[in-house]
């Protein structure tokens, strides 16, 4: 571990800005970095798969008009952005588990996704990223979705590859300064435990486990993470959208049992005058592991009320019938 710390506790995550569930234009986009940048949000996340490269390409026309001072960026590694499909490679067309990129993303670019924890496709992939960025200087690389759903099985062979592949190029990097951080970004618990015990991650970034439906990292990764001195950045706060209005957890359609549990938090929300929105913030920052919580945004109203949610009012009764009724543990963090 090198000391190094992502800024603020709140974060831009860019899947939103891949067109995730629905296209949005460029200059909409904008704005809501735009946005987001005026409330004095200074991290920003992004991926090649988000859109294909999209979000990419929209993070890096706001943010290189920018002072590379000013802002901390993270990016992907493990999915390489193709022209075509070689039918040798694995190929994926999805964000997280159970999904299908037709309906993640809508109207990404016109390109392909390919599965590589290999040391060249992470050398190339950062080199990729850093052109459709058009920013030289990438602070933190999280390699991406390695023990997600469509691996299946598979994720311990791929951690394999990884080990000599792209956790060996990732911390080259580092080591050369050319980044600053390395990490695993993951949906499931498993592949950050195993790395936080065998390799020597910077950062971890988990999404959707840490939250006010489900709290699978606070067992064993979170733990893990106090002890080795690594900061988590916490992605996946609304489970999708299901926390911020809409109907899709883990990606997907949300089972009517996760509605009715979405539906119970927030009537007890309401309850105590807090919007579901602002403790499911809230309750991932208090952990103290957590360095920086992401929150994506399509438009700018949405990024300005994520800023306003982090400092809204929110009564302890809240937190305390949360765990009464048995919704977070009894050990849960939560805010002062």
């Amino acid at each position: 571990m090198n000391g190094y710390r992502p800024l603020g506790p709140l974060g831009f995550g860019g899947a939103s800005l891949g067109n995730m569930y629905a296209p949005v234009d460029d200059e909409t986009a904008e704005a809501t970095l735009a946005a987001a940048w005026e409330t004095g949000v200074r991290c920003f996340d992004t991926a090649p798969g988000y859109g294909l490269g999209l979000a990419e390409h929209r993070f890096g026309n706001f943010l290189r008009r920018r002072p590379r001072q000013d802002f901390m960026l993270a990016t992907k590694v493990g999915r390489l952005v193709r022209t075509q499909v070689d039918p040798t490679k694995q190929t994926v067309h999805g964000q997280g588990p159970g999904a299908s990129e037709s309906l993640i993303f809508k109207e990404g670019l016109p390109f392909h996704i390919e599965v590589d924890y290999g040391y060249d496709a992470a050398m190339r992939s950062v080199e990729d990223s850093c052109q459709r960025l058009g920013i030289s200087e990438i602070d933190i690389v999280f390699v991406h979705d390695l023990g997600s759903d469509h691996l299946g099985d598979a994720w311990e062979q791929q951690f394999d590859v990884a080990v000599n592949g792209c956790f060996r190029a990732l911390a080259e990097l580092r080591d050369q300064g050319v980044i600053k951080a390395w990490g695993l970004g993951n949906n499931v618990v498993e592949p950050g435990i195993r790395a936080l015990k065998e390799v020597d991650p910077d950062v971890i970034q988990i999404a959707g486990r840490y939250t006010l439906l489900e709290q699978s990292a606070l067992d064993a990764l979170f733990p893990l993470c106090a002890e080795r001195d690594v900061p988590v950045m916490l992605g996946g706060v609304y489970n999708s959208d299901i926390l911020a209005g809409g109907n899709h957890y883990d990606y997907t359609q949300a089972a009517p049992d996760m509605i009715a549990k979405r539906d119970r938090i927030q009537r007890i929300c309401a309850g105590h005058g807090v919007d579901i929105r602002a403790a499911a913030l809230q309750f991932g920052a208090a952990h103290p592991v957590v360095s920086t919580v992401l929150a994506g945004a399509k438009y700018p109203q949405k990024a300005r009320e994520n800023a306003e949610f982090m400092s809204a009012p929110v009564p302890s009764e809240l937190w305390q019938e949360l765990k009464s009724e048995g919704i977070l543990p009894e050990d849960a963090p939560v805010p002062a």
